[in-house]
């Protein structure tokens, strides 16, 4: 079954920061967690020329930054100054800690980007930076980006999750990345696509829970980002932002979303 979320209604405006927060556990119908097993969040950041995020900590996440429009200039106390852009991923592997800043120069281009938010198998892991180029872009094929320790992918994480992008070109359809008693979750990052018969445009999210086959058809340009993960897989639910304590608990979303529904249906009787 495959299970269709809107666009977030969490975001965060901090002034030329802003932040468009997924829940992967929000998109079921009666949420029990934020997260879906090892998937904690997915944030669209958006920074403006010439802002600054400044030095903060983070600790047991394991935070990947994809950036698919313009450059994020990243700093941290242990490899000092890195440049994450389209050609290139960082995966901060934060364990028991590391402090780091992010920023856009005023000449650079604004930036979009995706940074996710995984939780990794135990708490106060070893702090790791990992950096460095990216396979070039093929049309209508997946990469694959992000793996589990050990498996062989160009980066990894300590955690059950393998992580794909892909650039489909008007028209194209393809399969859906599959694994053996994997759960598929989806970002439709930009352009518009049809996956199961339903439409999804950019911001839209999808959740398919059995590992069955799921094509893919782009209805014009489109930039997608996938994950194959095991919800059932031992996690630490300890991040400092993946985890948040200010996260609403799963009774106040199944709430909020079951007063969201009973809305929609009144406007539409109306």
């Amino acid at each position: 079954m495959l299970l269709k979320g809107e666009r977030t209604f969490v975001v965060r405006d901090a002034g030329g920061f802003v932040a468009h927060v997924n829940m992967p556990g929000w998109v079921k119908p009666k949420p029990s967690d934020h997260g879906h097993g090892p998937l904690a969040m997915v944030v669209e950041s958006i920074l403006a020329p010439g802002r600054q995020i400044a030095m903060h900590e983070h600790r047991n996440d394991e935070i990947v930054s994809w950036v698919p429009e313009g450059v994020m200039r990243h700093d941290d106390r242990a490899t000092g100054r890195l440049l994450i852009d389209r050609d290139h991923l960082m995966v901060m592997n934060a364990g028991t800690g590391f402090w780091h800043s992010e920023e856009t120069l005023a000449t650079d281009p604004p930036l979009r980007m995706l940074q996710i938010l995984i939780r990794p198998r135990a708490i106060d892991l070893e702090p790791i930076i990992q950096y460095g180029p990216i396979p070039a872009v093929a049309a209508n094929v997946w990469r694959h980006l992000v793996g589990p320790e050990g498996e062989g992918a160009p980066f990894y994480v300590r955690s059950a999750l393998d992580m794909f992008d892909i650039r489909l070109e008007a028209g194209a359809r393809v399969e859906f990345p599959r694994k053996q008693e994997r759960d598929l979750y989806f970002c439709v990052f930009s352009g518009s696509v049809v996956v199961a018969g339903q439409s999804f445009i950019e911001g839209e999210q999808g959740l398919q829970l059995p590992d069955d086959r799921l094509d893919v058809e782009a209805k014009d340009q489109s930039a997608l980002i996938a994950f194959l993960l095991d919800a059932n897989a031992p996690v630490a639910r300890q991040g400092t932002v993946g985890d948040h304590k200010k996260i609403p608990p799963a009774i106040v979303i199944r709430a909020f979303l079951k007063w969201r529904k009973f809305r929609q249906l009144w406007r539409r009787a109306s």
